[in-house]
């Protein structure tokens, strides 16, 4: 446990420059005067470790010290740690052969072994794999904090040129986007629709650090703004809440004569007669609230059966 410690703290001072005792223990979950001893100890093992005093003092590693445990070049580490496991490259293949072999040896075959019990598709059954070829040069300029040219397809079908100041990748789902800069407006692009991409030798204008999980929220949250929700309480079978539920925000859910009662948020109207048309046809449940709901698709099942009716005579 303390050889584990004592190599957080100098990971810690490696990446985040000088620390105070107290953010190394909150950091690590120990006491200040823990810390202090396991300074003394990488000091004594020839860690060149110092302490500063005053208001913004604290440790620090003499500047130039490396501490490459594993041997990654940067393009590896970028690969290993801004994929989150999503990143397909030789970098990245290489980045995790390496912290492999890092490992003592102890653990490798556990991790040998639980990497074969995982495994990220997120195409699914369905829909093939996106073949992205624009990927790459975009991250190339996220990483590289250069502009790109590219061409951008809008929604009707038709292409534009775009500048853009790239400032992060965000991937949900299987969906690639790209916040970027476009005339000073942040906006989010989808890497699919774009093509043609030249990383330019001009420096991104954009923020040196960025919180991409705020610039999610932020977006996600004006997205879901120009909807009007709609609340849908149903009664249905265990299994078919399961299946209904799937493709709305859940409410809550209660026993009932009939089974289960769920309560149901869906973005609109439009959402909310989709996802329980398609259960209609595949699962056993009622529409409790709101009425015309009921209605609705009482007066779809009348025309469907008309039509069937009218095909077989």
């Amino acid at each position: 446990m303390r050889a584990e410690r004592l190599l957080s703290v100098l990971m810690l001072l490696r990446s985040k420059g000088r620390m105070t005792a107290s953010e190394l223990a909150v950091e690590l979950e120990v006491s200040e005067r823990t810390i202090l001893r396991d300074i003394e100890a990488l000091s004594l093992s020839g860690v060149p470790v110092y302490s500063e005093r005053g208001r913004n003092g604290g440790f620090a590693l003499v500047s130039g010290y490396r501490t490459d445990l594993s041997g990654l070049t940067l393009p590896e580490a970028i690969a290993l740690l801004s994929g989150g496991g999503r990143i397909d490259s030789a970098a990245a293949v290489s980045a995790k052969r390496k912290l492999a072999a890092s490992l003592p040896e102890v653990h490798r075959g556990g991790v040998a072994e639980a990497s074969q019990r995982i495994l990220v598709r997120p195409e699914g059954f369905v829909r093939p794999p996106q073949q992205i070829d624009a990927l790459a040069p975009v991250q190339e300029a996220v990483f590289e904090g250069r502009r790109v040219r590219l061409l951008y397809e809008r929604r009707e079908g038709s292409s534009a040129e775009r500048v853009l100041d790239p400032i992060g990748l965000i991937v949900a789902g299987d969906t690639w986007y790209l916040v970027a800069y476009s005339d000073g407006v942040e906006r989010m692009y989808r890497v699919s629709r774009m093509s043609a991409v030249v990383v330019l030798d001009d420096p991104a204008q954009r923020e040196p650090s960025v919180d991409l999980e705020a610039v999610w929220d932020r977006h996600r949250d004006a997205f879901r703004s120009t909807f009007d929700p709609l609340d849908v309480v149903i009664d249905c079978a265990a299994g078919d809440a399961e299946r209904v539920s799937a493709f709305a925000e859940v409410l809550g859910r209660v026993e009932s004569g009939k089974g289960i009662r769920v309560g149901l948020r869906f973005a609109d109207r439009n959402h909310a007669m989709r996802v329980l048309w398609m259960g209609y046809l595949e699962s056993t449940f009622s529409v409790v609230e709101p009425e015309w709901i009921r209605e609705e698709l009482h007066d779809r099942v009348g025309v469907v059966s008309e039509m069937t009716a009218a095909g077989d005579g």
